[in-house]
């Protein structure tokens, strides 16, 4: 019985969050005009309170070259100096820092790129409009990456790789090679909403600006770094909230769902948008100092109750998670997480101490007892006690 209720509280947590998480407010349907690409955000959105710390000269060069890319629904940005210079040689021995090191340098030999050269990463995503006949198109996806390196030798490397099977396109002032992936083509017969990930493609942005993905939002890509329809700035701001973080993800999931299911309208057919609505815009990153791992994360709540009521039901659902999972090292690290309301936010913060990553890390790489065999002894033949013969003495009759 307890099991069963278990089960059914757990099942009901989650359908709360699914609610929660999709549901669209009452007022989403009056009727308005559509915003400008600056008001896209409200002024209570997480990327309008983006506090943005002091940066680097090299990492205004970042943000600088992050401005110039299309627009995208959801992105991922890394940030490898922090990740190789500052991160792992706490985490990891020396030596294997080292040995780490030598194969970057091997890796660069064969390839010319240093992946501790590296000046970011950006996985960017970007959700689309149904077609005409109001089929769902899957999301077209993107990653760029810039640094040390020649970005037309990595293209030529590739087309060495693949056997002369890149195709080139040309692209306003840009070369695009493209690859179809023949297993995922040939399952697009049976399955049409395959045909987006059918294709891939490259392109060199600039000299050490490379960008792989989605053949349509290469495109994109190309067309922004000519000044184009680039990135919403507030979308942008959001992801940088703070430009040293090790890594941060910013998206607007409603925004995504409006777009990809006709509420903006379709490709064949434009439609006013209704009430623009930030709920549901988040950020969130993983950041360091001296000591700890900071997450920190923010989530647009339109307002101050519907904040604490969701703050509320995701404590309540960490809590549960908390006590459902067994490991130790992982209950630590969930029950030093914090999600709190703040004015029409919801916060997450947590703060793990550098030493208990670094104790998981050794306790993830030490090497597993086997157990031992144990050999049994040698049967032992039983000793055969011999049975001692008795003679019986003959009495004889006197005569």
């Amino acid at each position: 019985m307890n099991k069963i209720l278990s089960s059914a509280l757990g099942s009901l947590a989650v359908l709360l969050l699914v609610v929660a998480a999709t549901a669209i407010d009452a007022r989403a349907q009056c009727l308005l005009a559509q915003p400008s690409d600056q008001q896209v955000a409200s002024a209570n959105s997480p990327a309008a309170n983006a506090k943005v710390t002091a940066v680097s000269p090299a990492m205004q060069g970042v943000l600088n070259a992050l401005a110039n890319l299309p627009e995208a629904d959801t992105l991922v940005y890394v940030n490898p100096p922090r990740i190789f210079n500052e991160v792992i040689p706490r985490l990891m021995p020396p030596n294997e820092v080292e040995k780490m090191r030598q194969g970057f340098e091997e890796v660069k030999k064969q390839a010319g790129v240093d992946p501790s050269k590296l000046d970011y990463v950006v996985f960017a995503i970007r959700f689309q409009k149904p077609t005409a006949d109001l089929n769902f198109q899957p999301p077209e996806f993107m990653v760029v990456s810039s640094g040390d390196f020649s970005a037309e030798s990595l293209i030529e490397l590739a087309r060495i790789a693949t056997k002369g099977k890149l195709r080139d396109e040309k692209y306003g002032d840009k070369t695009l090679s493209l690859i179809t992936i023949d297993p995922v083509a040939k399952e697009t017969e049976k399955y049409p909403i395959l045909k987006s990930f059918a294709e891939l493609g490259v392109v060199a942005l600039d000299g050490n600006t490379l960008a792989t993905g989605s053949p349509a939002y290469l495109r994109a890509a190309i067309d922004a770094a000519g000044g184009k329809e680039r990135i919403n700035t507030q979308v942008l701001n959001s992801l940088v909230r703070d430009p040293n973080a090790i890594f941060s993800v910013a998206g607007r999931p409603f925004n995504s769902f409006a777009k990809s299911f006709g509420m903006l309208g379709t490709e064949a057919n434009a439609r006013a948008p209704r009430c623009d609505w930030a709920m549901g815009d988040f950020y969130a990153a993983l950041t360091m100092d001296q000591t700890n791992f900071m997450i920190r994360g923010v989530s647009n709540a339109d307002n101050p109750d519907t904040a604490q009521i969701l703050a509320n039901l995701y404590t309540m659902l960490l809590r549960y998670a908390t006590n459902e999972i067994k490991d130790a090292s992982a209950q630590s690290l969930l029950k030093g997480l914090a999600i709190t309301a703040e004015g029409d936010e919801v916060l997450l913060r947590a703060d793990v101490p550098q030493q208990m990553v670094i104790d998981m890390i050794k306790q993830q790489m030490r090497p597993k007892m086997t157990d031992a065999k144990i050999t049994a002894p040698p049967d032992e033949k039983p000793v055969v006690k011999k049975k001692r013969r008795s003679t019986r003495r003959r009495h004889t009759k006197p005569s």
